[in-house]
């Protein structure tokens, strides 16, 4: 899925927005861009946003769920713990500077939240943004082991071992669930190719 200037304002438009800030694109596109991104760049977003397509039909607030992504990485610092809640808070500033009501920017703001993924998704627009979130890990094997690369050089600054434990205990959490994917819609698909490509990179790790 493009993510371009026309995109934006469409969405905008749709949230009910008299007109989109094109300054704020310019600024959350810059942000996504950055280079110490290597996974969490313009091409996760597009990702997302196409997973999220596939469930249009069941979503409740389509337009607050893609801003949410818009936003969910919007501020990535590998370095710091902090990411979501400053991502979240910039979606509910901006869905405030548009004149949009406060219940928007804080449904965006507790959807932004959520891609935390530390806990259990209530409302199905949620579960649905969460799932998209999480879907390269489902991906082809081939994708998989790139995605895995890629996180591994957005942490290049944590020694190895260091990495290797981490990594593994974030991966076996995954494991763990009694579900990967909060949504039927997902769950059905991609659950099972998902713990697959943990397991195979557990086993590498």
């Amino acid at each position: 899925m493009n993510v371009t200037l026309h995109g934006w304002q469409a969405l905008w438009r749709e949230l009910g927005a008299a007109q989109a800030d094109s300054a704020l694109f310019a600024r959350v596109i810059a942000a996504w861009s950055e280079p110490q991104r290597h996974y969490h760049t313009l091409m996760h977003l597009r990702e997302c946003l196409a997973q999220l397509e596939s469930a249009q039909a069941l979503l409740q607030r389509p337009a607050q769920a893609r801003l949410a992504l818009w936003f969910h990485d919007a501020v990535y610092d590998p370095t710091r713990s902090d990411n979501e809640e400053r991502s979240a808070d910039w979606a509910r500033t901006a869905v405030a500077a548009a004149g949009l009501p406060t219940g928007i920017g804080e449904r965006v703001h507790a959807m932004v939240m959520a891609t935390r993924h530390d806990g259990i998704a209530t409302d199905t627009d949620t579960r649905l943004l969460v799932d998209s979130d999480l879907a390269t890990l489902a991906a082809p094997p081939r994708r998989y082991e790139e995605y895995a690369q890629q996180i591994r050089r957005e942490y290049q600054h944590v020694p190895e071992a260091e990495f290797r434990q981490r990594r593994k205990r974030i991966l076996q959490g995954f494991l763990q669930r009694p579900a990967i994917f909060a949504s039927a819609h997902f769950r059905a698909a991609l659950e099972q190719p998902a713990r697959e490509n943990i397991a195979a990179e557990i086993a590498r790790l």
